[in-house]
């Protein structure tokens, strides 16, 4: 069975068909830059671009940078504050032609990881970490979802822990590989100390890159690197839709 994932993210949006048993990409995704500013309409059109490039018409999942309720948008640290209180189902839903269902982005990534990539039969507390343009994560125990964590959010060196660690501040304060590993340390020190999971999971693009900074990481947990990478909210979005009523 397929179904169209869209993984709506600071700075991009990416979209692809997905095959829900297996996890894997079918054919070739697309991905456009996310606009600026990122209001609801501005989002909801090149969601729907996409979704007309890929000429779906059929269920759609969307994971969103946001704590969702009732598919109502309740945070807005990467997007805009515009998007606090809107019901991001039915705007969503009168964008694309087909039903659509909405998920935190983290979450969605997640549930891809644990069911086809490095959380597979894990039954331990685990915590999937996604870094980008911010800090997204996911916590698990047994295999059961707790939604909407947003860890990115705690406060660290005086500000919010993803504007200290996430990958684009390494990339925006041109910090080495170490410098950067010093600053996760210590978020995952603090998130090690909350939640004391057996497992943590990096994903998102920089995963990819974990042999560059792992090294410089010290956690009590085991410590691996996402095998979905960047595409893990994707499948993890078609596959939420895919299995629930939107």
């Amino acid at each position: 069975m397929q179904v169209l994932g869209v993984d709506v993210g600071g700075s991009a949006i990416k979209a692809a068909l997905v095959d829900i048993e297996s996890g894997t990409i079918q054919g070739a995704s697309v991905e456009i830059p996310t606009p600026r500013p990122a209001t609801p309409r501005a989002v909801a059109g090149e969601v729907a671009e996409l979704v007309s490039a890929l000429d779906w018409q059929g269920r759609v999942g969307i994971g969103f940078p946001a704590v969702i309720r009732g598919g109502v948008v309740s945070t807005a640290a990467n997007i805009d504050s515009s998007w606090i209180g809107i019901n991001a189902v039915e705007l969503f839903g009168n964008a694309i032609p087909g039903e659509c269902v909405v998920l935190n982005d983290a979450d969605a990534a997640g549930l891809a990881e644990m069911r086809f990539g490095a959380g597979q039969e894990q039954d331990e507390t685990v915590l999937v970490l996604t870094l980008g343009t911010g800090i997204g994560s996911a916590l698990f125990h047994r295999q059961h979802l707790f939604p909407n964590l947003e860890l990115g959010s705690l406060p660290l060196k005086g500000g919010s822990a993803e504007k200290y660690a996430a990958a684009s501040v390494r990339m925006q304060e041109d910090l080495s590989w170490q410098e950067w590993g010093g600053r996760l340390s210590l978020f995952l020190g603090l998130v090690e100390r909350l939640l004391s999971p057996e497992m943590i999971i990096i994903g998102g693009g920089v995963s990819q890159r974990s042999d560059d900074f792992f090294s410089y990481l010290q956690t009590r947990a085991r410590l691996v690197p996402a095998h979905l990478r960047n595409n893990a909210g994707i499948v993890g979005a078609a596959c939420h839709a895919g299995i629930l009523d939107p």
